[in-house]
């Protein structure tokens, strides 16, 4: 049996220079989410989370990074993580 486990996390999201909106951001049972929204067709955004020390040791060492996604039982969104942002948008300036 596996079971679900809920702990404080110490990996935070993070608001970061492109970020145009927030989710969940007057939900007190959930963390607030700044993202960059798109606007396009896929409706895509992007979310940076800023890893405690521990963490980043623990990902060093284990190269293993796992996700939780609550999807309330709706088909599940593609997703893809990444270390480098110039993966996820490409910041014309």
């Amino acid at each position: 049996m596996i079971t679900l486990i809920k702990k404080n996390l110490n990996m935070k999201p993070i608001t970061f220079e492109e970020s145009n909106f927030t989710f969940a951001e007057n939900q007190p049972e959930y963390l607030s989410l700044p993202v960059h929204h798109f606007h396009n067709k896929e409706g895509e955004v992007v979310f940076c989370m800023k890893l405690s020390f521990w963490e980043t040791l623990r990902l060093v060492f284990t190269q293993k990074l796992w996700c939780s996604i609550l999807t309330f039982n709706a088909p599940l969104q593609p997703t893809y993580f990444s270390t480098k942002k110039s993966d996820v948008m490409v910041i014309e300036k």
